[in-house]
């Protein structure tokens, strides 16, 4: 028995186009799932998409803005249009505006918050009638360190991620008797253009990472695929409720 056969299942990742986002998409297609990435930057998506077929993968780009429930019910909608059922959603749309508490305007918070926290929720609301119709599913919701860590610079990011990790929670012991797993997995430093306005903005932290992660190295996004199939796939049926970090020894270094 392979326990991390993917083949008849259907995920939706959110920011699916590239990144983390793409590197999990990957994992999961090279498992025979069925992907539908959803974004907002279709000139990304040509590449994402012609990634995924290489891996043999029926896969389809569906745009959205999934911080408005009409959409994040619509974005649910056209994946089971498209593949006839919804297994396996990945919650990884995700912004950061970095200035200190005290600079922050009510718009900025809303956006981040919105973006990162309220969208996952609206989407899982969506998906799961979805997945109680099919018998069970997975949901993989998308933290940081900063689920575990502040920041000065990172007040409502650090709020939103440390909020996926209490939701994640609770959706399990909600949706556990629908055979429905809700995790959460926290990637360290990895290396994507979100990180790379960081080392921008955050003088020294590229070294002060590298120094502290006993890996001894940023992450690239396909140190995220592993999990992802993990996660999505009938060998984690006893794990729900987890906040998962992927950080080359990050959280537990010195």
């Amino acid at each position: 028995m392979n326990l991390f056969n993917l083949t008849g299942k259907v995920a939706l990742v959110t920011g699916g186009n590239g990144g983390i986002g793409l590197a999990m998409a990957q994992g999961m297609a090279a498992c025979g799932a069925s992907i539908a990435i959803a974004g907002r930057n279709e000139a990304k998506a040509g590449s994402a998409l012609a990634s995924l077929r290489k891996l043999g993968a029926r896969c389809v780009f569906i745009t959205g803005d999934v911080v408005k429930k009409a959409a994040c019910v619509k974005l649910v909608a056209d994946t089971v249009a498209e593949f006839g059922r919804l297994d396996i959603l990945v919650n990884n749309a995700g912004t950061s505006i970095r200035k200190f508490p005290q600079e922050y305007t009510e718009d900025e918070w809303h956006t981040v918050l919105d973006t990162n926290l309220t969208s996952a929720f609206l989407l899982s609301q969506a998906a799961y009638p979805q997945m109680k119709a099919v018998g069970g599913g997975k949901m993989i919701n998308i933290g940081s360190m900063m689920s575990l860590f502040g920041a000065p610079y990172a007040t409502p990011y650090a709020s939103s991620k440390g909020g996926i990790v209490q939701m994640t929670r609770a959706l399990a012991t909600a949706w556990a008797k629908d055979n429905i797993q809700v995790n959460a997995v926290l990637p360290g430093w990895i290396d994507t253009d979100l990180t790379k306005r960081a080392r921008e903005q955050v003088p020294g932290l590229e070294q002060r990472v590298e120094d502290r992660t006993p890996a001894g190295r940023w992450g690239v996004p396909a140190d995220l695929s592993g999990i992802a199939a993990f996660l999505a796939s009938s060998g984690s049926d006893f794990v729900t409720g987890a906040a998962i970090p992927v950080d080359g020894g990050y959280s537990v270094g010195m």
